[in-house]
């Protein structure tokens, strides 16, 4: 399954449908993280996994969290504004 794409939303509707897209966006890329995080733990498990797979798993790992990170950021940014922090 490949990794949703970046998704980058400002509205002042959380409950727009534009807003209930882009949750959806950012549940699809936790998911995928989870999904990557499995796959990296059983590269590293393996003894026989070649650089390639190693460094794959990484590449991928990284690109997830980067993700993650932004839903964070964004998520963090839109409560700050709203002041339900």
């Amino acid at each position: 399954m490949p990794c949703p794409p970046d998704c980058y939303l400002s509205t002042g509707d959380p409950n727009s449908r534009l807003s209930r897209l882009a949750d959806d966006m950012e549940e699809e890329q936790s998911e995928c993280g989870n999904v990557v995080l499995e796959g990296a733990q059983e590269v590293l498990a393996d003894q026989a996994a070649g650089e390639g797979a190693v460094r794959f798993a990484l590449t991928q790992a990284v690109l997830s969290l980067r993700d993650v990170l932004l839903v964070a950021h964004s998520r963090g940014l839109r409560l700050s504004a709203t002041g339900d922090r």
